[in-house]
Parts: structure tokens; sequence; C-alpha cells
């Protein structure tokens, strides 16, 4: 038996019969297929959307913004579920490839459908056809390549076939998931084909636990029994897997405490005695202490980001070994580990039989506690308003902590913003903080947001944005409004690149062009007045409803109005751009200055570079 379709006709009708299955827990794939329409898809995708009403088309301003919405959707979603985008050919493809990165780099599962030259070449150059001299068989859309954990392009009607299941199988697959791309030339999207009725019917992809090798386990197990100071690093991994309540019962058990990177915030809740919060360069005073000392470190689902290993400097013990579990195994295999390929739960469950009643001693299990005491006291003082006129943003975020209910979301991706959340947070559910740390992509937040809300209407979404970071991404507003999903946004007014102007003071630099000023005619530079925009009439053009405030009282005044309202509501403050919150111990992060300068701050800074490059280890031991 077979169905006579157009590509782009078959392709939809594929998409909505695909499901996953994990613990006996089955849903489809794909919530939908975000899109705009252009040269390249809005005659063949475009059609197959409109004659599926059942699969949800849903219209965004920004391409680059609606992939975000995708991958923050699926994140929420532990990368059960996800989003089809489509665009047009040309700029509209290549507006995606940055978005692609950010959901590649967090291994996020997201399919990028793209429209592409016609492949007949039977007029080209197309409008929006990039061309090349040396081949007619390359477009714009192989620059997803880098970005895309699969690609491919659809020449012929056949090859979609082939194309749509190793796409199902690299999207479904918990190690090597990320952005699938499929160019489509938008000749081919308009051909039609006998295609085998099998091709549509429901299919579902199994999710797997699998299991390490057992020898490896045994060498894990003994390595813990030997331990005197282990540790664990839980990364995004440990939330996808969902083995929030095993790493629990592990760490208490065991006596052995939690740190986590930004993916991982949220495995246990923030007043269980054994989690230590944040790890590295924006990590806590108590991880970073015992990381400092560690004798072993359990990394579960982390890929251990440079922010996480604080430039590989944090484990400063010469006899500091690792354990890696990851259903990776390029992860697996970092810092000379044993490798423990596989589920994050299943694996720590076997891991914690054989240990049976291991734990380590009294002195160390008390001097968890002691940080981890110490660490809430800490936060305390910070979420106590100084200046109550002009608060910082780490009492901002204090207030905004406080006043959430433990179901609702934290999201942020860039600035400093992140560094202070990552330290600072009280997380209360694993799916309560949600940071894009990986590309930290400024630009994320608000569709990130909307993403967030597509995932789980129930929550309320609380979304963290420099006005640097609005100012890239504001459009999806709009859609928000659209489409009823109701987010808050904090936009806190820097009055330019906050963040990397603070870097940028730290190595001597003096925040050259990190302020949003006029050019000065005198001196050339943009050292004049700052520009007066508006941002808040700027948020209320879009739609959204504006409260300004000035003061911490205002601010917790706008967040009751905010929680009141039924559409994306905005809060506006400002704050002091250079008061943020300091690293604490060992929290370095390599970022190389000049090693010759006539700036006597780059010099210094270049000092202070050297004595900390001192500090880094190559974690080669033997296994």
């Amino acid at each position: 038996m077979t169905k006579k379709l157009t590509v782009a006709q078959a392709l939809i009708l594929f998409l909505k019969n695909q499901y996953v299955v994990r613990d006996g827990i089955e849903n489809p794939f794909f919530a939908g297929c975000f899109g705009i329409f252009g040269h390249g898809n809005v005659v063949g995708l475009g059609e197959a959307l409109k004659e599926n009403k059942d699969f949800k088309y849903y219209q965004t301003r920004n391409e680059q913004a609606m992939v975000h919405a995708a991958a923050a959707f699926s994140k929420m979603k532990n990368r059960l579920q996800t989003f089809a985008c489509t665009t047009s050919i040309g700029p509209g493809a290549t507006n995606m490839i940055t978005a692609a990165a950010s959901a590649t780099i967090n291994r996020i599962p997201v399919l990028l459908l793209p429209g592409d030259y016609f492949s007949k070449r039977t007029a080209s150059p197309l409008l929006q056809q990039t061309e090349y001299a040396f081949t007619q068989d390359m477009s714009a859309n192989d620059c997803f390549k880098p970005v895309s954990k699969y690609w491919d392009r659809i020449n012929r009607p056949e090859q979609l076939v082939s194309a749509l299941l190793e796409s199902m199988r690299v999207l479904t697959s918990p190690s090597e998931t990320g952005v699938v791309t499929l160019a489509l030339p938008h000749d081919v999207q308009a051909e039609a084909f006998d295609y085998p009725s099998e091709l549509f019917e429901k299919r579902c992809w199994q999710i797997q636990r699998n299991l390490p090798d057992a020898t490896l386990i045994e060498k894990a197990v003994n390595k813990i029994k030997k331990a005197s100071n282990p540790m664990i690093v839980a990364g995004g991994g440990s939330i996808y897997s969902g083995a929030e309540n095993v790493i629990k019962e592990f760490s208490e058990k065991h006596g052995i405490p939690v740190t986590e990177t930004f993916a991982g915030k949220g495995t246990l809740h923030y007043s269980n005695p054994f989690n230590l919060g944040g790890i590295g360069a924006t990590g806590t005073k108590g991880a970073n202490e015992i990381a400092n000392n560690s004798d072993l470190v359990i990394g579960i689902g982390t890929r251990y980001g440079d922010f996480t290993t604080a430039s590989k400097s944090i484990w400063q013990n010469k006899n500091v070994d690792f354990i890696n579990i990851n259903v990776a195994e390029f992860d697996a295999f970092k810092n000379s580990a044993i490798p423990l390929q596989g589920d994050a739960r299943e694996t720590l469950k076997i891991i914690s039989q054989k240990l049976e009643s291991h734990s380590t001693d009294e002195g160390y299990i008390e001097k968890i506690k002691i940080l981890n005491k110490e660490w809430d006291d800490i936060v305390s003082k910070i979420y106590r308003t100084e200046d109550p006129k002009r608060p910082v943003q780490s009492e901002l975020i204090g207030a905004v902590n406080e006043f959430m209910d433990e179901h609702d979301v934290v999201l942020c991706a860039a600035g400093s913003a992140p560094g202070d959340l990552h330290k600072l947070w009280r997380t209360k559910n694993s799916k309560g903080f949600h940071l894009e740390y990986g590309n930290s992509c400024m630009g994320y937040e608000i569709p990130g947001g909307l993403g967030v809300k597509m995932a789980d209407p129930s929550r309320e979404v609380y979304v963290i944005c420099g006005d640097a970071s609005y100012l890239m991404l504001p459009s999806d507003i709009i859609t928000s409004i659209q489409e009823g999903y109701k987010i808050t946004i904090i936009l806190i007014n820097n009055e330019g690149y906050a963040s990397i102007g603070g870097l940028s003071q730290s190595v001597g630099g003096e925040g050259f062009g990190t302020h949003f000023k006029y050019r000065n005619k005198k001196t050339g530079e943009l050292d004049g007045d700052f520009l007066p925009v508006d941002l808040a009439k700027n948020a209320e053009s879009l739609g959204a409803k504006v409260i300004k405030t000035e003061g911490i009282d205002e601010f917790n005044n706008a967040l009751v109005e905010a929680k009141k309202n039924n559409k994306t509501t905005v809060i506006y403050v400002e704050t002091i751009r250079d008061r943020k919150l300091s690293g604490y111990a060992y929290a370095w992060w390599e970022v190389p200055v000049p090693e010759v300068s006539n700036s006597r701050e780059v010099s210094k800074a270049r000092e202070d570079y050297e004595k900390n490059k001192k500090n880094q280890k190559p974690y080669i031991r033997p296994q």
C-alpha cells in the first residue's frame, strides 16, 4: 500500500505520528511547528501545515527566537517532546543558526526545516540563493552542519524516507540528541511520490535506560569506598534522566555532598543539608571549598564546561579521581574518568546497592552540613536590601526568589544575572530553575520564557533579562500575547553590556565599548551621555503590560500585581550597574589577558592571570 503525497505533506504526516515512550509513559514527540513563511516554504510546507490542522502551527516574529522557544520547551519536557521549526530560504534560514548552536551545545532536540534552492536548478540563481563559483551543490544551509547532530538535504522525494527515520533516531537518542536539520529545496517540497503507507503509521521510539559495563561499575564502587572526600557534580543529565530522588537518597545514604552545574541546579532542594549549590567560577563558598580538597569527583550528566571546572582549576588535590555517569561516551571519558556510560538514575541505583551501608565519616558529613547552613545565612544577608531606593541586582533576585511559589520558574541566559542566580537562587524543584548557559545566548530569555510557559502553562514564569539581552529579541512578547501564554519579564536596565563591561574592567579594559552612550564628537569615542532609550515604552508598544518601579517596595508590589495579570507583564527596574556579586573561593574563569600592553591595569591583570594559570590541572591520572 502506498500514499501519493508531496514531500511536504508526507513530512508533516510523518511527524504527527511520532511518539516516544519512557518508563511506560507515552506522548507525541512533536508539539507542533513554529514558523515564519516566506520564499522557500510558504507554498510547500505552508500548504501541508494548513491541511494538517491537528499538527499545530505557531506564528512567530524572529527565526532565531522560535528555535530558542522550541529548545526551552524541550528542556522543560526533559527532552521528551519538541517542535519543528520552518523558515524560508536565505536570511530566514540563516537566522536560525545561532539558536541551533545553543540547542546542540545544550544537548536539546529541535528539528529545523529551512527552505533551500531549486534542486533542479531550472531558475538558478534564485532570489536569496547564495552562489559559489566552485560548486552548485551547496547553499547557505550548509552552514548548519557544524551546529547540527544530523544534517541532510532532500534532493529527491524518495530520499525523505531514510532521512526522516535517521532524524528521529538522533532526536530521540539520549546520547546523540541535538539539532537535526533537513534542508528542503522548495521545488522538491511540492513534488509528489508514492510513499509506503507504513511510514505514516504510529511509531513509538523507546527512550532507553542503558546500563554501563559491570566491570567498570565494580571499579567505581571500589573507588568510592576508598575515597575520603568524595563529591557529586550534578549536571543537566541528572534532571533529564529523572534521577533527582535517587541522587538525594544516594548522597544522604553514603554521605556525599552534591554540587550543581547551571543545567543541574535544582537536582536537590536548596535546604537539603547535602546540597552545596553551584560549583566553579560562579560557585558557592562551600561547594568550591569541598571541591578544592576532594579526592573523588562523581560527575552525573555533566559535560564539565569551563564555568563548572573554574577553567580546570577547581580540583587541586593531586590525587583526585573522576567517575563519570553519562549517556554520552564523549562526556563519560572526560578527565580520564572511569566511564560509566549509561542512564544516571539506573546506574546510581546499582552503585548504591553495591555500596550497601558504606558512608563517609561523621566529620566529613558534619562539615558538609555546616557549609550548607553557612551558605544559606550568606544568601539571607545578600537578599537584604541595603538601599531600598536603589536595589542592586542580587537584591532584586532575592525579592523574586522569596515571592515565587515553589512550582514557578525563573529563567535567564546571559549577562551577570546567571552567575548571581547560580550562587544565590534557592531552588525548590528541578524545573524551577531554567538557564541557557551552554551558549549563554543573549536574546534567549523572552522566547525561552514563552517555550517554558507552553511546556507547562500551570507555572508562573519569571524571565530575568538585562537591557542588552532585551534589545536582542523582544519581538516574541507579541507571540506570547497572541497565543495567550503569559510570562513576567523582570527588565533590568544596566544601560549597556554590564556583565562583559565588568569583565573588561577586571582585566584592565576599562569597560571599553560596553556602555550605551552617544559618540562624543570631541573625543570620537562612545563616552558621551547615555542614550535616551525608553525600554518600558518599547515593551508596552509590543502589547505587554508594563510596570515601572523605583525602589524595592515598588518592585515587590509590582510582583504582586504582575501575578494577578492574565497577559505578559514587564516589570521595569533600574539598578546600579557596577555593583555585582563577587566570586567566592577558587572561583576563577580563564580569560586571556594581553601579554604586552601600555596599560598598567592590563599588565597587573596579566600577572594575576599567569598566577591563576598555575592552578590549572590536566586531570589525566591513570584510571
